[in-house]
């Protein structure tokens, strides 16, 4: 999986098309994630000890894994996602990094 938790992603399909988040959970089982402000929905609860009031609560709803694409953090676009195998210079010890398909920046 390409898109890891705190990334910012860009919707690139659906009602929310264009609008950017942060990455708040990712749902490997179902290839959803759930993006900060977007894909809200209104949710009605009951009084309850923690919510005395109840009412209606608005929260982010998960989205498609094929509907978000990363925004890259040096060249603040948005772009496909590789990786490439790095050997550590102290331990010797090798590692999977994400590349930008853009600007070849690892992140």
């Amino acid at each position: 999986m390409k898109i890891h938790k705190n990334d910012n992603v860009i919707i690139i399909n659906g009602n929310a098309k264009g609008k950017t988040g942060k990455v708040l959970k990712v749902f490997r089982e179902t290839n959803r994630v759930i993006v900060e402000g977007v894909n809200i929905t209104k949710r009605h609860s009951r009084p309850s000890q923690k919510n005395p009031k109840g009412g209606i609560i608005q929260k982010e709803a998960p989205v498609n894994l094929s509907n978000v694409m990363v925004i890259c953090p040096k060249c603040n676009e948005a772009s496909r996602v590789g990786r490439v195998q790095v050997k550590d210079a102290i331990s010797s010890r090798k590692h999977m990094m994400r590349v930008c398909k853009n600007c070849e920046e690892m992140f």
